[in-house]
């Protein structure tokens, strides 16, 4: 088993200060240097294990499917950009609360970052991007 002796140049490290450390706990040495970091932590750190959020595929399938909905679909009589439509979807999913703006001259929706969705979460999301698609003839080619 390998033992770090230094957390500075402990190889398989994702960041190079001890200020935040990602491990993905897929094999033994992974889960060895993060038993590592954490026993060379300082004190007062904290430690959280979760489940993965969404890869980098199923972000870039996210994007793709964004930009052809923006470019094909007129939401309300608006044409939407891809954030936009991120936003209207997630909300969707996650049935989210919405309040006024500050000023009281719009609405502000309370939404779920995709970035902290859980993979299966967001597996949800991209088949609720899908079948909207496929009710709005989206074509996903180009």
């Amino acid at each position: 088993m390998y033992q770090a002796r230094n957390w500075r140049t402990a190889p398989g490290w994702i960041f190079a200060d001890m200020s935040k450390r990602m491990f993905n706990l897929v094999h033994d040495a992974a889960r060895a240097n993060a038993l590592e970091c954490i026993r060379s932590a300082p004190a007062g750190y904290c430690v959280t294990v979760a489940e993965p959020t969404r890869n980098l595929e199923q972000n870039a399938r996210l994007w793709a499917s964004l930009g052809q909905i923006a470019k094909q679909v007129v939401w309300h009589g608006r044409k939407l950009d891809a954030d936009s439509w991120k936003h209207i979807f997630s909300s969707s999913l996650k049935k989210q609360e919405v309040v006024p703006n500050l000023d009281g001259t719009g609405f502000v929706v309370m939404g779920v970052q995709t970035s902290k969705m859980s993979k299966a979460d967001f597996s949800e999301l991209i088949e609720l991007i899908n079948a909207f698609a496929a009710e709005h003839n989206v074509d996903f080619g180009g």
